[in-house]
């Protein structure tokens, strides 16, 4: 019986196969056949020991498991002894010196390390269509909002500039946290290693090395969840990122700005009783998933307030957080780079909106000018200030509202105008996405 969504409906194949049952149980046979290792190459068991273990422990079964497992209730055991069955007489030395979460933790260390190679790909993909579309749109003239009312002109290349330079970010946090997450421990099961006697540090070191994973310093019988609040958390900012993407594009798709459209297909259906509708669903989704990663953040933080050098109490909130926080985050990178890369921008409905409030929105152009041709700052704000709120009221060029003002001393006609021409007032719009290209395709299929 399926229940869960991420079943049928949310979710990538790579990024769901990282988190399945069977790479758990995969990752686990990895971990201790790296404990094998480390215990032949400091001599704890004989080589000849280590190396059976090596070879055959990756035909241990995972079915095998669960049925050991449904007689002894303790996963890892079951897969001890799954291990040890196929091991021969090496097979007793499988699991030496270790505690269960010696083993689970840094099956996890592994399992994130695979996670977190999927998102910097998926991240650097999203970084690469921003990028595309802010060179495409970098002279696209548009208004910009803020408190959802008309501002300045602004350019959509920069909007798509901004979202990129965030994106980026997320992979310079994503590369400052491997060392941190992908770390594995044996030190036993209250974090002494006293089961493996003075040569402990060395057997951890070594059995890190083999899986490429960092060593703990010190560590209780768990690895400090401090760690994995991190790893969260890192999910839940960089779909945070998205939300705010598709939040922005479900506004400019709303019918009475119509300035965009995510995509949609020939044969889609956006309404079962109103047929002309185009929902932006995808956008939607991403906002609606985004809830859910951001709500795993305080059982991720709850999670290193365990008693003593350790309880179960993180065992079955992990099991949920990590698998369905990497997938969804994934699922919603996926969405959002395939929104931004089909989006469609109707530039009819741009210049519409830019030009709909016939000047007004140029105001702060006029009041710069007219401060530098040697008007008090205040005093031409207030004049423009007055005269801004006019023109809205009666619905009127500010142009027309300024006759006869004190600002019209300083200006022709000509030049009032041209100070009100929107497509002029974009600053360095351009030289900054420009820069930013420039600075983030360089970096872009490298350490950003």
């Amino acid at each position: 019986m399926i229940i869960h969504p991420i079943d049928f409906r949310y979710g990538t194949p790579e990024m769901k196969k990282v988190w399945s049952e069977e790479n758990r149980f995969s990752c686990i046979v990895k971990a201790e056949t790296a404990l094998a290792h480390s215990l032949g190459v400091c001599g704890i068991i004989s080589k000849s020991d280590a190396d059976e273990i090596i070879g055959k422990a990756g035909f241990a079964s995972h079915k095998r498991a669960r049925e050991i497992e449904e007689q002894n209730s303790h996963e890892v055991m079951a897969v001890i002894q799954a291990i040890s069955e196929v091991c021969g007489d090496a097979g007793r030395f499988v699991h030496f010196g270790a505690t269960s979460n010696d083993i689970l933790d840094t099956a996890l260390g592994l399992q994130i390390k695979e996670a977190l190679d999927i998102l910097d790909e998926k991240l650097r993909h999203l970084l690469s269509v921003l990028l595309k579309r802010a060179e495409e749109t970098k002279h696209l003239v548009c208004i910009g909002r803020t408190h959802g009312q008309h501002a300045l002109p602004m350019t959509y290349g920069l909007r798509f500039a901004v979202w990129a330079a965030e994106t980026a970010r997320h992979l310079e946090r994503l590369e400052e946290l491997r060392p941190r997450v992908c770390v594995g421990k044996l030190t036993g099961a209250v974090g002494t290693m006293a089961s493996l006697g003075k040569d402990g540090m060395r057997v951890q070191d070594e059995m890190m090395k083999y899986l490429n994973l960092g060593a703990v310093d010190v560590s209780t019988q768990v690895v400090s969840r401090d760690r994995y609040a991190e790893y969260i958390f890192f999910l839940a900012n960089c779909v945070t990122t998205l939300e705010k993407i598709a939040v922005e594009i479900r506004s400019l798709q709303r019918t009475e700005i119509g300035e965009v459209a995510e995509p949609f297909g020939k044969n889609q259906v956006g309404s079962s009783a109103m047929p002309h509708k185009r929902n932006p669903i995808k956008c939607e989704q991403v906002c609606g998933l985004a809830r859910i990663i951001r709500g795993m953040v305080e059982p991720a933080l709850l999670n290193n307030t365990l008693w003593d050098e350790r309880d179960l109490t993180n065992s079955a909130s992990e099991r949920i957080t990590f698998p369905e926080a990497s997938v969804l985050t994934d699922h919603c990178l996926k969405i959002t780079a395939n929104v931004i890369g089909n989006l469609t921008i109707n530039e009819e409905a741009v210049s519409y909106n830019l030009h709909y409030l016939q000047g007004v929105n140029l105001a702060e152009s006029l009041m710069i000018e007219a401060a530098k041709r040697g008007m008090a700052r205040q005093t031409a704000h207030e004049i423009i200030r007055k005269a801004s709120l006019l023109a809205l009221d009666e619905k009127r060029p500010l142009s027309e509202v300024l006759e006869g003002t004190e600002i019209m001393s300083l200006f022709e006609k000509e030049e009032l105008l041209a100070y009100l021409n929107a497509e002029a007032y974009v600053g360095l719009a351009v030289e900054q996405v420009e820069s930013l290209v420039s600075k983030l395709s360089v970096h872009l299929h490298s350490a950003v």
